[in-house]
């Protein structure tokens, strides 16, 4: 380690144990990193896992988003049959919930169609996953710093109440959904539309519904009806109610009488953009999206028939992040390529979701009808750096394109490619860069995805 750096935010460290030497390391254990980690360890390597929390699930549990997003073509018919697109990985774990009763069938969103998880059985479906593929995880582990030989990653410092250590890793998969080594080597990342980045939200679970009654008046479609919004409307001008956000999304889960709702919409108190990179504005966020929480629940309470006695079960262990750091990749996915529904030879993804922006006072959707777009390879590898992959919401996307790409079928599949990209590096003693997405797609494709 001698003639490598350890790069810290403010200071040197000395000379610290190595805990490991392995194959491929993957940081972060959302969506993207169980897929990458269960890849890579399925596929034989010596794989270990890094998660700041005690489980997996990132965004989708601790974040509460409580989705499987991205799953299925949008349609203009309203009598049109949900047309899954997305398989692999993601049929996978979608597939392993259903078995566990931990996922709901299709549920109406606006022209297409999403399902909802149970966060505990996806924590639990994950731990078996990754137990299966023989991945190493380590719970409650921070990185702190990464090891680096010129532009090449040669490992990460970690930290946890036992200490600091360091683990050496061939590969490593930077799933964290915010770029997180990328910026700690000091390599290129940027902030969605010149630093201007999609709204955190608070998601919550209210228990206690009369959900005959609630569907009744709510309708099949888990998109608010405009008869909600006007009575958000009507509320916020009582003056006893703090509502942001005019429309919401409702989801019944797979438990009786209970629902998820997407419903916040967080800025500063100062009406600036937050940014959770900070953790000012992450707080921020949370403890202002707690309360705005409590606003949502009491006009379901008041206004919404059926919630009539329905109680806040829980909101997100954190708030849910929908964009933070995007990296500066050898090929960046353009808002053309989306709206245009770009097939790629070198695709890894299929995305049928819509731009789904949330960013300034509503959201805005854009669908794309009959027809998907694919996500190419490349936009997973930094334009500089060796060694290293990203998997998840910071692949290198514009500012629109991002607002499609970021759900969970794809950061599944994203992390399935990866997965796929650090063995083959290892196997071929190639750079990441110069394997062909082509082949990366052919393996994909043996392994159940529909590309």
């Amino acid at each position: 380690m001698k003639d490598w750096k350890i790069v810290r935010r403010f200071e040197a460290v000395p000379d610290l144990p190595v805990l490991a030497e392995v194959d491929v390391l993957v940081i972060g254990g959302g969506a993207a990193g169980v897929a990458a980690a269960e890849t890579a360890g399925r596929m034989g390597k010596n794989t270990w896992l890094i998660e700041k929390y005690g489980f997996c699930g990132g965004a989708a549990v601790a974040g509460l988003s409580g989705t499987i997003c991205g799953m299925y073509m949008a349609s203009d018919d309203p009598d049109a049959q949900p047309e899954q697109v997305v398989f692999g990985f993601t049929e996978r774990f979608r597939q392993a919930l259903a078995d566990k009763g931990g996922v709901t069938g299709p549920q109406r969103y606006g022209k297409t169609y999403t399902v909802t998880h149970d966060p505990l059985l996806w924590r639990e479906v994950a731990d078996d996953f990754l137990e299966q593929a023989g991945v190493n995880t380590l719970f409650h582990t921070a990185v702190t710093g990464v090891i680096m030989d010129g532009d090449a990653f040669k490992g990460v410092v970690i930290e946890s109440n036992a200490g600091q250590s360091v683990i050496l890793s061939k590969m490593i998969v930077d799933a964290s959904g915010d770029a997180a080594l990328i910026a700690r080597a000091g390599m290129d990342y940027f902030f969605g539309d010149n630093g201007r980045i999609q709204n955190p939200t608070m998601f919550f679970r209210i228990a206690g519904v009369d959900m005959d009654k609630y569907l009744d008046y709510y309708g099949d479609d888990t998109i608010c009806p405009p008869k909600v919004t006007e009575n958000i409307l009507a509320a916020n001008q009582q003056g006893d109610y703090d509502l942001p956000r005019h429309k919401i999304w409702i989801f019944p889960t797979t438990r009786p009488g209970e629902l998820m709702v997407n419903a916040t919409r967080l800025a500063g108190q100062d009406g600036r953009m937050l940014n959770v990179i900070d953790p000012k504005d992450f707080t921020e966020a949370e403890v202002f999206g707690r309360r705005q929480v409590r606003d949502y629940a009491k006009f379901l309470n008041n206004y919404v028939p059926g919630c009539e006695d329905a109680y806040v079960v829980d909101t997100g262990v954190e708030v849910g992040i929908r964009q933070t750091r995007s990296i500066v990749g050898v090929e960046t996915l353009s808002n053309d390529d989306v709206v245009n529904c770009r097939k790629r030879k070198d695709g890894i993804c299929r995305t049928p979701w819509p731009i789904e922006l949330h960013s300034g006072d509503k959201p805005k959707l854009h669908w794309l009808i009959d027809d998907y777009y694919d996500v190419p390879f490349s936009t997973l590898v930094p334009v500089v750096g060796e060694n290293i992959i990203v998997a998840g919401r910071c692949l290198s996307a514009e500012h629109e394109a991002l607002a499609s790409a970021r759900v969970t079928a794809q950061c599944f599949e994203y992390g399935h490619a990866a997965g796929i990209a650090a063995v083959k590096a290892i196997n071929e003693n190639k750079r990441i860069r110069d394997l062909k997405g082509e082949d990366i797609r052919s393996t994909m494709i043996e392994n159940g995805s529909a590309l």
